[in-house]
């Protein structure tokens, strides 16, 4: 197993600069929903791009500037409700994003060659921003860092509490369109309003919600159960990187053909918690669970508008135990999955709005796979007028399992997650066995995948 090497150092010649809306924005404290206002999301999400060629540092920040008219509560700052002090919101005061101009003495193909498994030295390329809570970190952080021959990379931080994977790449995406087209207006104008996603009172749980436990110190459950989560925390971390392309997803699926259809995500998943759990040789009789995004904004389309960017996704769970996941075939692994996925249905994610009014629950990581999917955001296509990316993933791996994009091949996906050092070969192992009995690489039949939902954060 070898390690990606260090980057080198980031100079800056300047101080962070605070962006600012370009003319007078709304005034007012924003509503987070009770998707939105998950401790399992107080977190940014950390976004990396690698371009060939630099976009002007002047341009990028009039775009952000007159983005943020549009987008303004990532202007703001998040704060306790005076009602509830359980519960935050956004004061959207104009204050701005940070923006950071950094250089690196690298080429854009010399770090292309790293990229894929990245390391903690890859947290140059973001400005920490000292705050003393998490409460009054900004919730956008930009470094443009220019590099040796011309090249350039992005890092954004998007707080998680104000913005999904989807209202990630919208806004992304028209920074982008405010680059190249200045004076022109937004292809999607972004609706911040998430009453539409409040609870019903009296609430209405109605259904049972593996994804979420008590944090109450009392609950017995919560002690007996074995913590996959604290063990991961407290190993050395290294991330594994693996690339499958549209013939060996194929190859996945037609392990379970053709008694059972699946889309290339539910075997992937699969496939993939199958492995993890393996490779962690957990004890036969533990309880794993494994949690992916999904997104509502079908499920719930008569009441989620268009060009909304805040939190419309539920965590579908599927349960076994690690005997009956590693024992049975990839066929039993899929029809959990497809299980978990298909009871997501209005009225559950209701029930599950509901249930979060109770602030003593959280997400149930001490024996799960959280997998995120990037792959069909279309964040790979961020284009600011040089080019779109030669890369893009996440600033950092962790211990959540991510689906990312493969810049050329639409129907690709680059599987990423960190696992420890002692088990990460093991891992990687399991997770490319399967090729070597299934169909050749790059078969006939490689194409016409169908597409997989969006299923990102």
């Amino acid at each position: 197993m070898l390690r990606s090497p260090e980057l080198p150092d980031c100079f800056y010649s300047c101080n962070p600069v605070l962006i600012t809306p370009s003319s007078r924005t709304p005034q007012h404290s924003l509503y987070l929903s009770n998707l939105d206002d998950q401790n399992f999301l107080r977190f940014s999400i950390k976004y990396l791009y690698l371009f060939r060629k630099s976009v002007n540092i002047d341009c990028l920040k009039v775009a952000l500037s007159r983005l943020l008219v549009y987008y303004y509560p990532l202007a703001g700052r998040l704060k306790k409700s005076p009602e509830n002090d359980h519960k935050l919101e956004v004061e959207c005061n104009g204050e701005g994003a940070v923006f950071a101009e950094g250089f690196m003495d690298l080429t854009a193909d010399e770090f292309a060659e790293i990229f894929q498994k990245p390391n903690r030295t890859f947290r140059k390329l973001l400005y920490k921003v000292e705050a003393p809570s998490f409460l009054d970190m900004p919730p956008l952080v930009v470094q443009v860092t220019n590099l040796r021959r011309g090249g350039m990379v992005l890092c954004t931080a998007i707080n998680h509490g104000l913005c999904d994977g989807v209202g990630t790449s919208q806004f992304l995406h028209a920074w982008a369109h405010l680059v190249t087209r200045p004076n022109s207006d937004l292809p999607i104008t972004p609706s911040h309003f998430r009453h539409v996603l409040k609870p019903r009172n009296p609430a209405q749980v109605t259904f049972r919600h593996p994804t979420f436990t008590e944090s109450k110190p009392d609950n017995p459950i919560s002690r007996l159960d074995p913590n996959i989560y604290q063990y991961l925390q407290s190993q050395p971390l290294v991330p594994a990187s693996i690339t499958f392309n549209p013939s060996e997803i194929l190859n996945l699926r037609r392990q379970c053909m053709p008694s059972l259809k699946c889309t290339a995500f539910e075997v992937l998943a699969s496939h993939t918690w199958r492995c993890w759990v393996k490779a962690l040789g957990l004890p036969s009789s533990n309880k794993v669970k494994l949690l992916f995004s999904v997104n509502i904004r079908k499920t719930l389309n008569y009441e989620i508008p268009q060009g909304f960017y805040g939190n419309a996704f539920v965590l579908g769970c599927a349960e076994a135990t690690a005997q009956e996941l590693v024992e049975d075939n990839l066929h039993g692994g899929v029809k959990l999955v497809q299980h978990a996925k298909s009871i997501l249905t209005g009225e559950y994610v209701k029930s599950m709005i509901d249930h979060l009014e109770d602030k003593t629950l959280k997400t149930d990581l001490s024996c799960s796979l959280v997998i995120s999917q990037w792959s069909k955001l279309g964040l790979e296509d961020l284009d600011f007028g040089e080019g779109k990316a030669l890369q893009m993933g996440p600033l950092t791996s962790d211990i959540y399992c991510l689906f990312l994009p493969v810049i050329g091949d639409c129907d690709a996906i680059r599987v990423l997650v960190s696992m420890p050092e002692s088990v990460v070969d093991k891992f990687e192992h399991y997770m490319t066995k399967f090729s070597s009995h299934d169909s050749e690489r790059n078969g006939p039949d490689a194409n016409g995948l169908d597409n997989v939902e969006t299923n990102g954060f």
